[in-house]
């Protein structure tokens, strides 16, 4: 298995994700490999101050970097020595078998919808976060940023993308499914939430437990896959953030709100592409980059991207 890392994305590259490879190596096994793109001198030289034997990876070379303010699209298309631009090529060329940055995530959207491109069937890929519950364990929320506006359709195919994640990536057996809402009953919400309901209510394709209110998404056991657009998905993810770091300035230390650190997940794959593509943060540190690189491992252990084509044949 090789896994490319895009070493010159996120706010602290090269420094970070050189050394959250570092760190990613001491724990997988032999058959896993680890492709870093970027400035090689700079990556050589984080190496050798580290005692670490740079050959322990494979180095591509890239001459350019996509900034984290640049315009995606255009950057994409005019920066083709880039470290995104250039992973891009090797996943689809199937020189890599991921792809994971913590770079300009939409230049990694651009390469993801218009090079690796969505699977057959999915009529808007999604991309995810896990929100932590009183039980110890989380749920897997989407959208998260991708669609902010969705239509009920689109809503539904998000209960079998979650449904199918949480089950082969967290292994949980027949996951719980519910739609995001402003009550529990069936009737409430806006036009999209109750057309959304009508669709996966009695559905085949995953295990529907009706809706869920904002404040139940942290109580145990109540769900294993939240669906939600991706205007609102954003605005509980960030919320979620700031509540993590107004605890931490608060110096309060509470077991729970230490799942809500970013850092223990590393990132997201695109959910409904054909590739596995994840993204990470972009103030990611050397911990993060080692999760983000550890998930990645999982998602193509478990042959995700296949589990979504054969769902939607």
């Amino acid at each position: 298995m090789k896994i490319a890392l895009d070493v010159m994305g996120g706010d602290f590259a090269p420094e970070a994700t050189v050394m959250g490879a570092i760190l990613a190596h001491k724990v997988f096994p032999p058959d896993v490999r680890l492709v870093l793109i970027g400035d090689e001198n700079k990556i050589v030289e984080i190496t050798k101050r580290e005692n670490f034997d740079h050959k322990e990876f494979d180095i591509v070379h890239s001459e350019e970097v996509i900034g984290m303010g640049e315009h995606p699209a255009k950057a994409f298309s005019k920066k083709l020595k880039s470290s995104i631009v250039i992973g891009f090529g090797m996943l689809t060329q199937g020189h890599v078998d991921a792809f994971a940055s913590t770079g300009n995530t939409g230049a990694m959207m651009v390469g993801a919808m218009f090079m690796v491109k969505s699977i057959p069937g999915i009529i808007r890929p999604a991309i995810s976060a896990q929100v932590p519950n009183t039980g110890g364990k989380s749920a897997t929320l989407l959208d998260v940023g991708i669609n902010p506006d969705c239509r009920p359709d689109v809503l539904y195919q998000y209960g079998i993308l979650g449904s199918l994640y949480a089950k082969h990536v967290f292994h949980i057996e027949n996951p719980k499914v519910r739609l995001l809402n402003l009550g529990s009953e069936e009737e409430k919400g806006n036009l999209i939430t109750k057309a959304a309901h009508e669709l996966m209510k009695g559905s085949d394709d995953f295990n529907f437990e009706g809706n869920i209110e904002g404040n139940e998404l942290f109580d145990e056991g109540k769900s294993d896959v939240i669906v939600c657009d991706g205007f609102v998905g954003n605005v509980i993810l960030k919320e979620a953030e700031a509540l993590y770091t107004l605890i931490r300035k608060r110096k309060i230390n509470d077991e729970f709100f230490e799942k809500f650190n970013f850092e223990n997940y590393g990132g997201t794959p695109i959910l409904g592409i054909n590739k596995p593509v994840i993204i990470g943060h972009g103030i990611s540190n050397a911990t993060a980059i080692k999760n983000l690189l550890i998930h990645s491992r999982d998602v193509v252990d478990v042959k995700l991207m296949d589990k979504f084509k054969q769902a939607f044949k």
